[in-house]
């Protein structure tokens, strides 16, 4: 069933921005641009006609074809894509929207409401939330009461599930788009009185941090244009999906720095049986397109960052720390070396995820 919502979507994503360039669609145009037989793109093409989401245009006539159209041409769903991450009995939750002014909307509600999320924070149409397995009551209605609210979390096999309850543009946005969001497993509205109440299903993923440094010299390159393109990279990976982006100043004291000393780290989620090709692909791509061969990255799972590796990221802003040191703090947390000294300021900038920009970007703060 989800594999066949899955190709709705598509496909008539497909016929919406076909209707929005040209004013209509064939069943060629679906054919190619989405590598289908014929026969299936006609069947899909049947199939929307009967559900009434698209009508003919005109009529096949000699060798011209039918032309269809999208009836709207209105956003299926504002949520680009909804995804969840676990480490133990804490669950990240990952939201991305269409707009910043969404997100923001969902962000100030989510967190007025409370129950079962401990911290929400947005970073542009990205929105980052963190609960705790289990449920809380809370309530929603109209203002000054939030419109929208996560009441638990909860597990179901390698599934995560969000109880969310909502009202107004919040609940027509869980009847009838949150479904269509990359990610979602399923979504199951009910109505209560004027409530929406409903359960997400996303995959139980696992949060993975790749720090990177030391991957440019004093004549070109940059760590952070490294660390960008290689979150790009690992993006078209089926199964790894991207997070972020974050560069991380350390100690600017350090007399062989090429510039002021920043380090970078990417996170993705992952299907676990992933992890091996993620960390594979991370050391070949890295050590390709390095500049200094001192290149080094640092890959580590879970979103929990330990007292001990934190304190490690505070050592990087303060000290200069021996390749020693960085190798025996990383066994000592599970986290995979590879490359040259540069493992020493990617280790750091792994030990300092999770921390708000105003914090990484200034090593002066160091007192977290």
């Amino acid at each position: 069933m989800t594999s066949v919502l899955e190709h709705r979507r598509d496909y008539l994503r497909l016929m919406r921005q076909f209707t929005l360039d040209n004013g209509y669609f064939t069943v060629t145009d679906i054919q190619k641009s989405a590598a289908i037989p014929r026969s299936t793109a006609q069947d899909w093409v049947n199939r929307l006609l009967r559900e009434g989401c698209v009508l003919v245009r005109e009529e096949k006539r000699g060798r011209s074809a039918a032309r269809y159209a999208a009836i709207s041409a209105m956003p299926s769903s504002t949520c680009k894509r909804i995804f969840t991450t676990v480490d133990g009995d804490l669950v990240k939750i990952y939201h991305d929207c269409m707009s910043g002014a969404c997100a923001a909307f969902c962000g100030h509600h989510h967190a007025l409401a409370g129950g079962a999320l401990s911290t929400v924070r947005r970073d542009g149409t990205l929105l980052e939330e963190t609960a705790r397995i289990g449920m809380q009551e809370i309530t929603v209605g109209l203002s000054p009461l939030p419109a929208v609210g996560v009441t638990g979390i909860s597990r179901d096999g390698d599934a995560i599930v969000q109880h969310i309850h909502s009202i107004g543009g919040p609940a027509y946005s869980l009847s009838d788009m949150m479904a269509r969001a990359d990610g979602v497993l399923r979504v199951e509205p009910r109505h209560d009185g004027y409530l929406v109440k409903g359960k997400v299903w996303t995959r139980a993923l696992t949060q993975v941090t790749i720090g990177i440094d030391d991957t440019d010299t004093k004549d070109g390159g940059a760590t952070f244009a490294l660390a960008l393109a290689l979150l790009n990279h690992l993006a078209s990976i089926k199964g790894i999906l991207p997070i972020s982006h974050h560069i991380a100043m350390l100690n600017p004291a350090v007399f062989n720095k090429t510039a002021g000393n920043s380090a970078s780290f990417i996170e993705v989620a992952v299907m676990p049986d992933t992890f091996d090709t993620l960390v594979d692909r991370t050391r070949k791509f890295v050590a390709d397109e390095a500049l200094s061969k001192e290149w080094g990255i640092a890959v580590r799972s879970g979103f929990i960052i330990p007292a001990g590796l934190r304190e490690y990221g505070k050592m990087v802003r303060e000290q200069v720390i021996a390749r020693t040191v960085a190798e025996a703090t990383a066994e000592r947390f599970r986290v995979s070396l590879s490359g040259g000294n540069g493992v020493i300021g990617a280790l750091g900038a792994v030990a300092l995820a999770g921390l708000p920009n105003e914090i990484l970007l200034d090593p002066a703060q160091n007192g977290f």
